[in-house]
């Protein structure tokens, strides 16, 4: 019996002309016309998640040495530089999300190219060679700085890597053909050095377009300094500029809520005394 008399109490004075007009007497600023709701725009907040990638990638490669002599020689370009690697993206101090990393394992070439040079008329060799190809595997370690807008973002890399020349190939005239796809006792196989590089990319969630280009120069000579002469050191390191363009899949979200965050607000609406400890 109370409840009905409070609603029909209630009901009697919201229908009174007094309450209307007090209603309809609010100030213009609480106030917004039908066109301006119509045309408002809301903005949406473009934020980044933490999230690993995988990529695939395939290019050339654009090779010559930075030799202790002063040899005559010019870049060449091999069109076989692929591989695969993992990126894993995070923020700096845990809210700058600009920063990753990146590992991989990639296949490509080293190697130089002798020119004739134009006072003497003649092409330097080594070993008989006027050119030499050496197919490496790579495995970088390398930072990853990347700026992200919704479709398209710009990189940047710089880091270390570890190598093993697999196989040699000597050209010219003059190559002993027992050393033609030989590696000589002087010759060193392993390789290590500084690699760095910028690029950019198309993304479509969860897939993303990547276009690169990075150098490497390698610390490690491809011979050993005495090979020629115990007194006289020569040195060789490689120094290349690496193209490629690969396929990256997203292994997570890559903005809006992840899982864990919806888990994180599911319990936090169950238990929420839980979550204010």
């Amino acid at each position: 019996m109370k409840k009905t008399l409070l609603a029909l109490l209630l009901s009697l004075a919201l229908s009174a002309p007094g309450f209307s007009a007090a209603l309809r007497a609010q100030p213009d600023s609480l106030r917004y016309s039908d066109t301006y709701l119509d045309t408002v725009r809301i903005d949406r907040t473009f934020v980044l998640n933490d999230y690993p990638m995988i990529a695939f990638e395939y290019g050339g490669s654009l090779n010559r040495m930075n030799f202790s002599l002063a040899y005559k020689q010019q870049s060449f370009f091999v069109p076989e530089y692929f591989g695969v690697s993992f990126m894993r993206y995070g923020k700096m101090f845990g809210y700058m999300p600009y920063f990753g990393y990146k590992v991989g394992l990639y296949y490509g070439h080293e190697g130089y190219m002798f020119k004739e040079d134009k006072e003497t008329h003649t092409v330097s060799t080594i070993n008989g060679a006027t050119k030499v190809v050496y197919d490496v595997v790579e495995m970088p370690f390398l930072t990853h700085m990347h700026y992200d807008f919704v479709h398209f973002k710009l990189m940047a890399n710089v880091g270390l890597y570890g190598g093993y020349r697999l196989r040699i190939h000597r050209f010219g005239a003059r190559v002993p053909e027992e050393i033609a796809e030989s590696f000589l006792e002087t010759d060193r196989r392993l390789d290590y050095g500084l690699q760095g590089g910028a690029g950019f990319a198309l993304v479509f969630s969860p897939l993303e377009i990547h276009f690169n280009a990075a150098l490497r120069y390698s610390w490690a000579t491809i011979y050993d300094p005495d090979y020629y002469s115990p007194y006289y050191y020569r040195f060789a390191y490689p120094f290349d500029v690496m193209f490629s363009a690969g396929v990256c899949f997203q292994l997570g979200k890559r903005t809006g809520k992840t899982n864990k965050v919806l888990r994180k607000e599911a319990h936090d609406l169950v238990y929420p005394q839980s979550s204010n400890r």
